[in-house]
């Protein structure tokens, strides 16, 4: 990733955060890495611990933000939940949701709740 990627990518995460907190859910831990994957924000609703997965497309010829999320990324982000509860003993036994918040080209933010689950 260039330099003005990881740089926009930063942008549209803060954006993400701030709009989700605005909806009372509190950030909690951001660019969770390791070997499994990496999570963009783990913020807390209530009680559920939810992995957000931030995407940004300039335009729409590779598909949709949404889209995007295919199920190998879906499989990454799980076990980067995984490997985050492993780290972080005080989440375990939270519920966890898996939300998606797309940006397209035109910068129409998209949140999108419970966009998969774990199976």
């Amino acid at each position: 990733m260039g330099m003005e990627s990881h740089t926009t990518g930063r942008h549209w995460e803060r954006t993400a955060a701030d709009l989700l907190s605005s909806h009372g859910l509190v950030l909690i831990a951001h660019n969770h890495r390791s070997k499994r994957g990496e999570l963009d924000l783990v913020m807390r609703d209530g009680g559920t611990l939810v992995a957000v997965e931030v995407r940004f497309r300039k335009t729409a010829s590779r598909g949709s933000a949404a889209e995007s999320v295919d199920r190998q990324k879906r499989r990454r982000i799980i076990s980067a939940m995984q490997h985050y509860l492993m780290c972080h003993p005080e989440h375990r036994g939270a519920p966890v949701r898996f939300d998606v918040v797309c940006i397209d080209g035109d910068h129409r933010i998209t949140w999108i709740r419970d966009a998969f689950d774990a199976s």
